[in-house]
């Protein structure tokens, strides 16, 4: 089990600086992604379609920021040869931003339908869903950026098991929006935008339950991603038993 110190303790305080420097490029870009996806809700529900272009041009640069820091992993790895916690810390950097260009792709996709119907002109059902599971993703990103930054496996585990609920409110919000387009069929072009907006932010929560992942398998050194999210706690070591509700 480690802690936010547990990476501090080498010989080299050159590897230190190596280590921390990779962990803040992808904190950093995590920030990038974060408002990325705050800006395509807000600029889907707001009509905003210069707001929308941002999120779009932004994509190169989360891109960017992917491909920097993939090449200080493969450093470190070729030069350190990094053990035990260390080497957990790469390959959870290495992974997670994968997850991170993820969603920042699903970002870009959400702008793309603010702009489609910005177009359309007509404000269509499903934006108070869009903004209630936004919300709720976006929170999601978040706790799982600040479960990495403090190495909080607690914090962790509570935005992996929240994906359930994410999942949960996107199927009934999809089975709404497929009735009303059913009862109202020129509505089906503008619906089905919103729905596709709403899968990218589906799509989001489940990138963010796999950082959450990476997260506990970095401090506890259990890979968590094929068990039930309701044994989770119980099987993490170094933590007394419980039984999950």
């Amino acid at each position: 089990m480690i802690n936010k110190d547990g990476h501090t303790q080498h010989i080299s305080q050159q590897f230190n600086a190596e280590l921390e420097e990779v962990r803040s490029h992808l904190l950093a870009m995590g920030g990038l992604v974060e408002k990325q996806v705050n800006d395509a809700v807000n600029a889907l529900i707001d009509a905003d379609t210069g707001l929308a272009q941002q999120v779009r041009e932004i994509d190169d640069q989360i891109n960017q920021m992917e491909r920097n820091i993939d090449e200080e992993c493969v450093r470190i790895l070729a030069r350190r040869q990094p053990a035990a916690s260390d080497l957990r810390l790469i390959i959870s950097i290495s992974k997670s931003v994968i997850d991170l260009e993820r969603i920042g792709d699903e970002a870009t996709k959400i702008a793309r339908r603010a702009i489609q119907l910005c177009e359309e002109g007509e404000s269509p059902r499903g934006y108070v869903e869009v903004r209630h599971i936004g919300g709720q993703v976006r929170k999601m990103v978040q706790e799982a950026l600040d479960a990495f930054a403090r190495f909080d496996a607690d914090l962790a585990l509570s935005v992996a098991q929240y994906d359930k609920t994410v999942d949960r409110e996107y199927k009934t919000a999809l089975r709404e929006l497929v009735t009303y387009m059913m009862e109202d069929p020129r509505s089906i072009s503008r619906v089905l935008s919103v729905i596709w907006a709403l899968r990218s932010l589906e799509r989001i929560g489940d990138h963010a339950r796999n950082i959450a992942e990476l997260v506990i398998y970095l401090v506890r050194g259990t890979d968590v991603r094929h068990t039930g999210l309701t044994k989770k706690r119980r099987q993490l070591p170094g933590e007394p038993e419980e039984i999950a509700p």
